[in-house]
């Protein structure tokens, strides 16, 4: 299964990677790739497997969550 983005936010995708590529051009890639391609759902990685992957713990409810976003 895969998301593809319609045109117009394709187009969205695409600005944003120009208006990044002098400033941040692996950003723009991505943005580029994204607009581009879309997301393959099989290959998506967990936030927990990604934490595992890294050796930190798992998250629970006791966490500390100053640092979020």
């Amino acid at each position: 299964m895969r998301i593809v983005f319609d045109p117009a936010e394709q187009e969205a995708l695409r600005a944003d990677a120009r208006e990044l590529a002098g400033c941040d051009p692996q950003i723009a890639y991505v943005l580029e790739r994204l607009a581009g391609e879309g997301v393959d759902l099989e290959r998506v990685t967990s936030w927990e497997d990604l934490r595992e992957n890294l050796g930190q713990p798992p998250l629970d409810d006791s966490a500390p969550t100053s640092n979020v976003a």
